[in-house]
């Protein structure tokens, strides 16, 4: 079957999902909301089952929150999902699939040599992963330039980035179908030209992380304190626009003027951060004591579920909002 054909049927295209754990199903939400026929699979019968029942609630509670994504009904929306435990089944016809399994290489890599035997011409295979570069599990495969990496961040209904990184062997027209593809379900894809360690979000989020621990472990600032830092100052502007384009409107010439301005002060301030702490050394457990302790009396460890279900409520109404708000 030709891929061309495929996309001009339009929503009655295939995808199948590998994995059906909160991040599978997730995605099949976000397909099956765009008006696709989509096909879960996991391993069991059981896990395929209770998936769906949790996907069947899952929508009905999100058309009552009136939440629900896309145009169609929580019932017509549950009728374009099926589950399997046959892999050769999932990608009969599949367009696309969207690997979601736990993140173990040695998983993966055995995984894609069986899908690298089966994948019909039109398919392509996106890995959810947010750990694994796509030339870790496809290297030596026969069907390579067909996979990639399209790393969406949690949870995925709400937050619509989609990070797509292609392996050195990724042909540019796999890149492009999925973009295109991910547009179609209300998500925002960013493609990096080349693959990277800890891909682009991980890396920005992580360079945050070590400087709080550091501020926090040096006993610059509280965990309470940092924090709001980002949900009270700059949290609220990034959540319109990111650092560079903030950048640009910060100083009367634009980014260049800002750099020009301000970068002498930025490579002093920069210099002075010091080295990546080791997280998990014994020589920072007592900063990671001193976090946890923090954190834990802001949030009691009894009291995660309410507040994830908070958080996520409150991403719900940021998500509509941002939705309003004008884009280049």
């Amino acid at each position: 079957m030709d891929w061309r054909q495929c996309e001009m049927s339009d929503h009655k295209m295939k995808i199948g999902i590998v994995g059906s754990g909160l991040i599978g199903r997730a995605w099949a939400m976000l397909f099956a909301a765009a008006g696709y026929r989509v096909q879960l699979y996991d391993i069991l019968e059981t896990q395929v089952a209770t998936a769906l029942a949790e996907l069947q609630n899952e929508l009905q509670h999100l058309e009552a929150k009136g939440t629900l994504r896309g145009n169609l009904s929580a019932e017509a929306q549950f009728e374009l999902i099926s589950g399997s435990n046959e892999l050769k089944q999932l990608l009969q016809n599949a367009t696309h699939i969207q690997e979601c399994v736990p993140e173990q290489l040695q998983l993966k890599r055995d995984l894609y040599a069986q899908l690298d035997e089966l994948l019909e011409p039109q398919t392509i295979v996106a890995s959810s992963t947010s750990t694994f570069m796509p030339s870790l599990y496809s290297e030596g495969l026969k069907q390579r330039s067909k996979m990639l990496v399209a790393h969406p961040l949690n949870p995925p209904y709400f937050i619509p980035l989609v990070e797509l990184v292609p392996a050195p062997w990724t042909t540019k027209e796999t890149v492009e179908r999925t973009r295109s593809l991910m547009l179609t379900l209300g998500q925002r894809p960013v493609v990096l030209q080349r693959e990277i360690q800890g891909f682009a979000t991980n890396r920005i989020q992580y360079a945050i992380l070590n400087e709080v621990w550091r501020l926090v472990g040096g006993g610059v600032i509280s965990v309470e304190d940092a924090d709001r830092v980002l949900s009270d100052g700059l949290g609220l502007r990034y959540a319109l626009m990111g650092s560079l384009e903030t950048a640009h409107l910060n100083a009367p010439g634009g980014v260049l003027d800002y750099f020009k301005r301000f970068g002498g002060e930025i490579g002093t301030v920069s210099a002075s951060y010091g080295p990546t702490p080791d997280m998990c050394g014994e020589a920072e457990s007592e900063t990671l004591a001193e976090i946890a302790r923090q954190c834990e009396e802001i949030v009691p460890l009894e009291t995660l579920p309410q507040r994830r279900a908070t958080r996520d409520e409150f991403l719900k109404r940021l998500s509509a909002l941002k939705r309003q708000f004008p884009s280049n």
